[in-house]
């Protein structure tokens, strides 16, 4: 499984990602695929000014609107579970920073991603283009609908805790795709993986999480 794209950034960060590669490796992610993407992305460019000089820790960073940027280990674990292959076509619900699209644009073949606020959306653009990455799209608009114009999706993503998974998503799930979401009360989640079969829906407890919490027609209120 090879990355299909990612941008370089700025040169003198290049040290910076390659430890944070390693790092991810003494940790247990193993993927060499996931490893590069890791590598190469440029993680400075998906966090505030006031923050870049931490861009490589491993550790999660406010991006505004009461949001934050995953930490690395985190996201590499999240993105491990869906088996990527490089030919999916991928829905994430919660663009956010715009880092983890950029990652599955390196992992997958191509990504749609949904963000509820402008703001975000808008800055997860700039970066994403800054970063080279050119197999993405972002909608505004409420996530917990999905993107219905260009489903069915071999994989979804939500970067977001629900009290349930959304209907939705479910109908805009491929046969045999996989669907990774917490579930639970805010705050306090099971990462959960939604597997559709030909005996129906099978679930799988991945874990506990802590994420912020889904906001919309099939989440949770504003």
């Amino acid at each position: 499984m090879e990355p299909r794209h990612v941008g370089r950034g700025t040169d003198s960060y290049g040290g910076y990602r390659v430890r944070l590669a390693e790092t991810l490796r003494a940790q247990g992610i193993r993927d060499l695929a996931f490893l590069k993407a890791f590598a190469e992305t440029p993680r400075h460019l998906f966090v505030p000014e006031a923050v870049r000089h931490r861009a490589y820790e491993d550790a999660a960073l406010p991006i505004g609107a009461g949001q934050t940027i995953s930490r690395p280990f985190t996201q590499a674990r999240y993105l491990e579970a869906l088996r990527l292959t490089g030919r999916e076509k991928v829905l994430e619900v919660g663009t956010g920073s715009g880092y983890e699209t950029a990652l599955l644009g390196a992992l997958a073949d191509q990504v749609f991603s949904v963000e509820r606020v402008l703001t975000l959306a808008e800055a997860a653009l700039h970066a994403l283009r800054a970063a080279g990455v050119r197999n993405v799209s972002v909608l505004v608009g409420d996530g917990t609908l999905g993107w219905s114009a260009y489903a069915p999706y071999d994989t979804i993503l939500v970067s977001a805790g629900g009290p349930e998974v959304p209907s939705p998503l479910l109908e805009q799930l491929a046969p045999g795709g996989r669907l990774l979401i917490p579930l639970g009360a805010k705050g306090a989640q099971a990462l959960t993986l939604i597997q559709r079969t030909t005996d129906g829906v099978r679930r799988t407890s991945l874990g506990d999480a802590r994420f912020v919490p889904l906001v919309g027609e099939h989440g949770f209120d504003a």
